[in-house]
């Protein structure tokens, strides 16, 4: 009996998410990290317990580690439990030893696996980041621009001289400048890529913030107006000749392709340069040029510097009206966390009775339905007590909003069912109709909601196309009807409805549908 594939993609994709295990705060994870950073600091890293135990005495004694982390003893267990998530793998070679105990320290060896590598990569690039805003690499758009431009004839030369001789010196050097293109070309992309992506995400991160000081709001306001002014000004102007010369690319792609094949001396399974696989193109095509049903990156920045001006603009206005928290209000409250980081106990318990009109629940207030606190507890560790939105920001107890809908309405819940079963059977009839006019669609004449989900399917099979030659295909998986769009030059297909007649020049539809369970229990 064959494994299941899903179960096999399931049990690696855990063996992998196990190598972010020494990264848990828990108990000696410092070790951990200090172990992996030892390994991936030099090529090749092949050491044994003992020599990871002197290097992490010098890490000891700066204090980064706890006392007696770099004892050989102890060392060991932490190699092993690497070992076991798969971060380290054992390495063995033959070493000189005066005692069996140093022989079985020395003679396994250790070394990091190439998943691993990059794990740690990732963790100390990340240590390393910032908290504030990355500046995006505008620079980076036009250098893209004439990277493409220039490959158009670096491929065509390429093609050329691989024709005549492919094994020829200048074949070779003119498949070599090609590669030398096309790997910068996407590790501009790449960095262009990953600081608009930085960048937004800390956008996002305190536009969503409520408590913003003035000159924190001023800040932010020129930020948004100039510097994401300059980066959408730049990314707007450079697309239209980008997407132009991705699509000048196009019908040559495969043959680029073609020509930066893996080397043979690399094996079969080669994690190859980004650039080398038709996907990697189509995703640099996507981020600049917008399709049906699959809006562009340049679109989707667009769209959100849009939402985060808006928000600016929101914040703004909550900042200086009263439909909100005030920054005097944030004031007011920074100042009474002073006083009470000053105060003593006693001068607490008066100075948050003051401030807040909260006394005891034995002398003003009525006894909650449940206190899990008992005399013993002072109120700062007892339980943080909810407040609302209209306490917090006016200061007004009184409910607003309109009345809550009520949660059990069997009526309405009835009448949407009806709906849904309404349009499902008018679905269904549309489908089958579709499937009995697909033998004469030319003289068949289709009702509206007929016609409206042959558009539906329609659509979707011409958004998968890369250009006017291409076919395409559509499938509704519930209803198990399918519709291919066939290029056919000087063919004429006319679809007549009760609406009106929908023409598709040089393209042949067919439609087909499947045998559904649904069918099979309706009859």
């Amino acid at each position: 009996m064959e494994p299941d594939p899903s179960s096999q993609l399931g049990a690696d994709a855990q063996r992998r998410l196990q190598l972010y295990a020494y990264l848990q705060p828990r108990e000696h994870h410092r070790t951990y990290l200090a172990i992996m950073r030892l390994f991936t600091s030099t090529l090749l890293a092949d050491l044994s317990a003992g020599e990871v135990a002197s290097a992490l005495a010098a890490v000891e004694r700066d204090g980064e580690l706890e006392i007696g982390e770099s004892h050989i003893d102890v060392v060991i267990p932490r190699l092993r439990q690497l070992v076991e998530w798969g971060n380290l793998v054992h390495g063995r070679r033959e070493t000189i030893a005066s005692s069996i105990a140093e022989f079985q320290q020395g003679s396994m060896r250790y070394q990091v696996g190439k998943l691993a590598v990059r794990v740690q990569r990732d963790v100390d690039e990340l240590l390393r980041v910032p908290e504030g805003a990355r500046e995006v690499s505008r620079e980076l758009l036009p250098a893209i621009e004439r990277g493409l431009g220039e490959l158009g004839a670096t491929v065509a030369t390429a093609i050329s001289r691989t024709g005549r001789d492919p094994g020829s010196l200048p074949a070779r050097r003119a498949r070599e400048q090609l590669a030398e293109r096309v790997t910068t070309l996407f590790l501009q992309h790449a960095e262009l890529a990953a600081t608009v992506r930085d960048f937004y995400a800390y956008l996002g991160q305190v536009l969503t913030r409520h408590h913003l000081a003035p000159e924190e709001i001023s800040g932010f306001r020129n930020l948004l107006v100039e510097y994401i002014q300059l980066v959408v000004e730049d990314v707007l102007r450079h697309t239209p000749s980008i997407a132009a010369a991705l699509a000048e690319l196009a019908p040559t792609r495969a043959e680029l392709v073609r020509l930066l094949r893996p080397a043979e001396q690399l094996g079969a399974v080669v994690e190859r340069t980004r650039g080398r696989a038709e996907a990697d193109w189509q995703e640099l095509t996507d981020w600049f040029a917008d399709r049906p049903g699959n809006p562009s990156q340049v679109t989707a920045l667009r769209d959100a510097t849009t939402r985060a001006i808006g928000a600016l603009l929101a914040t703004v206005r909550r900042a200086t009206t009263g439909g909100g928290l005030l920054p005097s209000r944030r004031t007011e409250l920074v100042a009474l966390a002073a006083r009470f980081d000053r105060a003593t106990p006693d001068e607490a318990h008066c100075l948050y009775a003051g401030a807040f009109g909260l006394h005891s629940a034995r002398t003003l207030l009525p006894a909650p339905e449940h206190d899990g606190d008992d005399e013993h507890t002072p109120w700062a560790d007892g339980p943080a007590v909810e407040v609302s939105v209209s306490v917090r920001g006016r200061g007004d107890r009184g409910a607003r909003g309109r009345t809550s809908r009520i949660m059990d309405d069997p009526i309405t819940e009835q009448g949407l069912l009806a709906a849904a079963r309404e349009a499902d059977e008018e679905r269904e009839a549309a489908s089958a109709e579709l499937a009995e006019a697909a033998e004469d669609l030319d003289s068949a004449v289709l009702s509206a909601t007929a016609l409206s989900a042959l558009c539906e399917l329609l659509t979707l099979a011409m958004a998968q196309r890369e250009g006017a030659d291409d076919p395409g295909s559509a499938t509704d998986q519930v209803r198990g009807l399918t519709l291919r769009l066939t290029p056919s030059a000087g063919r004429t297909t006319n679809i007549r409805s009760r609406t009106g007649t929908l023409t598709l020049r040089d393209t042949v539809v067919d439609i087909t549908r499947a045998e559904t369970k649904r069918g099979a229990d309706a009859r």
